[in-house]
């Protein structure tokens, strides 16, 4: 039922991200990709067949991948300057991969990670490449679409199972694998050019307040709470977070 439910949000949410990037350029469309919808069911997905304090444990090191999530939007964000996404693609994977097993040194620790979280979320801004002007999207054909929600439920369903078989940290750090940056990115990048991406990626960036609120509600409600009620006030909670970042 889980999976079913991810393999039907992930691909609509892409597709919905992806209009909104044609309709109100990549500042919104990066915005709306922070939000937990990938992490949100992986999480629910272990809390409901491994239990609470496993999906809890999975929480703390997804609050810190935000690091690593963020470390794949900056390769990603400088290499498209002057490369295609062939090239870019494994550069920004190779950067999240050196930075998620950087996180897997540390202890798990709630303080700890919501810690490097802030402090990556703070700095972020400041590492993006520069840009005058957002740059507007291209038209989007119908096809391009279709190929985004397919890769989006491809790479979903690649976690999925690798989460399954893995400890509550390495689940936790897969729980944030870039999905939606992966396809929006190169997608993005062939699409609309490098300008857009890096539009695209810092906006993403400012996003994960929502992601970063939602884990760590999550990680101080499961341990008392029912699973049902822990991850409906993470979701509102996020929400809200998501509409003050919006506001702001």
């Amino acid at each position: 039922m889980m999976l079913a439910l991810k393999l039907f949000l992930v691909p609509v949410f892409l597709a919905l991200v992806s209009l909104a990037g044609k309709r109100w350029g990549s500042a919104i469309a990066g915005w709306l990709a922070g939000f937990p919808i990938v992490a949100g069911p992986i999480l629910l997905l272990l809390a409901l067949e491994k239990g609470k304090v496993f999906a809890a444990d999975a929480a703390v090191v997804a609050l810190s991948a935000v690091f690593a999530s963020v470390a794949f939007s900056l390769a990603y964000s400088w290499t498209c300057l002057r490369n295609g996404w062939a090239l870019s693609l494994p550069v920004a994977l190779l950067a999240w991969l050196l930075a998620g097993i950087g996180l897997m040194q540390l202890p798990s620790s709630i303080i700890i990670s919501l810690c490097i979280a802030l402090f990556t979320l703070v700095c972020a801004p400041l590492l993006f490449p520069r840009l005058s002007m957002p740059p507007a999207a291209n038209s989007l054909p119908g096809h391009e679409l279709l190929f985004r929600m397919v890769a989006g439920v491809l790479l979903t369903l690649a976690v999925t199972l690798f989460s399954s078989v893995i400890g509550a940290s390495w689940s936790g750090l897969l729980a944030v694998f870039p999905i939606l940056g992966i396809v929006l990115a190169v997608f993005s990048h062939r699409a609309n050019g490098p300008l857009f991406v890096v539009s695209l990626l810092k906006a993403m960036a400012s996003g994960l307040y929502s992601f970063v609120t939602f884990c760590l509600t999550l990680v101080l409600l499961l341990p008392s709470r029912g699973i049902a009620a822990s991850f409906v006030v993470s979701t509102a909670c996020a929400a809200v977070i998501q509409w003050a970042v919006k506001k702001r």
